[in-house]
């Protein structure tokens, strides 16, 4: 195993840090800037325009974005959208999805259902009618369901592909940190081609997901801590920085172990899996990584953002602060994973069953 970037990688790294110096938009003023430096056709096939990288560059340019906390549909879009149309988009499909992605439309999918969050057996249905297949389902916590121009839903009969303004389709925005939109989507008899009924396995799905998921978080604690330490090492108290204090080194450390921590299972499990390896020991060892991986971001993610606010003080909680925008996405990256205790129970359930 060897976690260290290839030239490649380091190229988005570099590509990415010099866009975010250039440009002052953390929202979704800077996606126009993502289309025109060809980002968002990274991993794109070269015969639509795309340079053909996959698994490992998403990865950086996802960590980068989220070291500054930035607020736009590059994770739904390359991590849970495009990454897993890969492998399973017909031609005649993706000729018409690859190009507009690269141009800047938006995907994603609805990993979620009422109570089910993650789901594997997926209570939405798919039923064949003649030359389309129809989709009924509740969807639940679906990041840019309303800026999107394709959805990805699971379903009892594979994963659909459905178009944003698709008649039946309904999405309904919920209430969030604050850190990225998102919508409830209800299906009624939503009237999709066959051909984009995929049979793509949702195991896939979940495992690009929650890989993206984790380079995210991976980012979002490293950019946390920098702005946590410059602020401890500039902020005076009783004619000395903070940072000299003793009991605010220590919780420093504790941050700077959880940080190295998240990213050693962050890059370990994105590393597994984007390797080529189709036998059943590899994806074990994939699916044990990434069991490890969402419980350490479900569960210690939000806890070390809270120790960097209250490192902060009061100045942690004005939103004209940019810490608050790490917290809040953290915060929405451990509920779409299904929290603490779901995430434990199945690594638990995994560990007792080898």
């Amino acid at each position: 195993m060897d976690f260290t970037r290839d030239e490649g990688q380091d190229a988005v790294a570099e590509v990415v840090v010099g866009l975010l110096e250039r440009e002052p938009a953390r929202d979704m003023g800077l996606w126009p800037s993502l289309v025109e430096t060809g980002l968002l056709g990274l991993a794109l096939p070269e015969r639509f325009g795309g340079d053909g990288m996959g698994q490992a560059e998403i990865s950086v340019l996802l960590t980068e974005l989220a070291t500054d906390a930035v607020a736009v549909p590059a994770l739904p879009t390359l991590g849970f959208g495009l990454l897993p149309l890969l492998p399973v988009l017909p031609d005649a499909v993706a000729a018409v999805v690859y190009p507009e992605v690269g141009k800047g439309a938006v995907l994603t999918a609805a990993l979620s259902e009422p109570g089910r969050p993650f789901t594997t057996s997926p209570k939405t249905t798919a039923v064949a009618d003649g030359a389309v297949v129809r989709v009924s389902g509740h969807k639940l916590a679906v990041p840019y369901a309303e800026e999107a121009r394709w959805l990805l839903i699971p379903t009892d009969a594979g994963i659909a592909l459905v178009d944003g303004d698709a008649e039946g389709l309904t999405r309904t925005a919920s209430p969030a940190s604050g850190g990225l939109p998102e919508c409830t989507v209800r299906l009624a008899d939503v009237a999709i081609p066959a051909e984009r009924l995929l049979p793509g396995d949702l195991a896939d799905l979940h495992r690009y997901a929650v890989s993206a998921i984790g380079s995210v978080a991976d980012g979002l604690l490293k950019g946390a801590l920098t702005l946590t330490a410059e602020h401890l090492r500039t902020r005076r108290q009783f004619g000395r920085p903070l940072a000299e204090f003793q009991a605010v080194a220590q919780e420093v450390a504790d941050l700077y172990v959880v940080s190295r921590t998240l990213h050693a299972v962050a890059v370990s499990a994105s590393w597994a899996l984007a390797q080529e390896e189709g036998d059943a020991d590899h994806r074990a060892r994939v699916d044990d990584d990434l069991d490890v991986l969402a419980y350490t971001v479900a569960a210690e993610l939000p806890a070390a953002m809270q120790k960097c606010h209250h490192l902060h003080g009061g100045l942690g909680v004005d939103i004209t602060h940019p810490m608050h925008r790490y917290y809040s996405q953290a915060k929405d990256l451990a509920r779409w994973l299904g929290g603490e205790s779901l995430r434990l129970d199945r690594l638990g359930a995994r560990c007792s069953s080898i």
